[in-house]
């Protein structure tokens, strides 16, 4: 997973409540894994009926088009689990949603995939979405290591991310990454146990008796 640290990009406004992963990736843009699925991102206000790009559309206008931070209404990734909305987002170039709330599993499947979902209060995020409104550079900082959102007019608006999910992305560590870390400790307690506990790791009869007898063996 891409480490996390210190992000500086153009951020746009999308200020409606209640954008769902099918909004952010429709399910017809979900049917193979080998395309690009950035290319659907935000497919149903992206394109018309004819897959020509709607020029009014923030992300396809300048600078939007390399936009790396989105500032969103509440509830955020609501709808279903699919985490191709988090991969169309990565895909697309986004690494940041700051939002006033988020759906549950969306928001876990971000820090999972090294997506940064920022929890802002609904007054701090209608300071961003003011400023983005006006401002002809509307680029922000994102510091994960300070925990900063820094506005090119020098503002500087705090956050907090869970300590666990924070570490991870400063280091770059899936799930399994973090698990891999305790390795010494596991073994240690996989040792300790199989000497107090043997019978714990010792093979069923009945595996012994049906060994070549044609059933499927763990």
């Amino acid at each position: 997973m891409e480490k996390f640290n210190r992000l500086t990009g153009i951020a746009a406004s999308l200020p409606m409540v209640d954008i769902n992963t099918d909004a952010i990736i429709p399910a017809s843009y979900q049917r193979t894994l080998k395309d690009d699925p950035g290319i659907g991102l935000f497919a149903g206000w992206r394109y018309d009926l004819q897959g020509n790009e709607v020029p009014d559309f923030i992300l396809n206008r300048k600078p939007f088009r390399e936009s790396k931070i989105i500032v969103a209404g509440a509830n955020f990734g609501c709808g279903s689990s699919r985490e191709f909305a988090v991969w169309a987002l990565m895909r697309f170039g986004i690494r940041c949603v700051i939002a006033p709330s988020f759906g549950d599993i969306f928001y876990e499947n971000s820090f999972k995939n090294g997506l940064l979902p920022i929890l802002l209060t609904q007054q701090y995020v209608d300071v961003l979405q003011e400023y983005l409104g006006k401002t002809n550079s509307p680029t922000l900082t994102i510091d994960l290591e300070r925990q900063e959102i820094t506005l090119l007019d020098g503002r500087v608006l705090n956050f907090t991310v869970p300590p666990s999910r924070r570490v991870a992305l400063l280091e770059g560590i899936d799930e399994i990454g973090q698990t891999l870390r305790f390795d010494k400790e596991i073994k240690n307690f996989e040792e300790g146990q199989r000497e107090a506990e043997p019978w714990i790791y010792s093979r069923p009869e009945f595996a012994k008796r049906t060994e070549g007898a044609g059933y499927a063996q763990n």
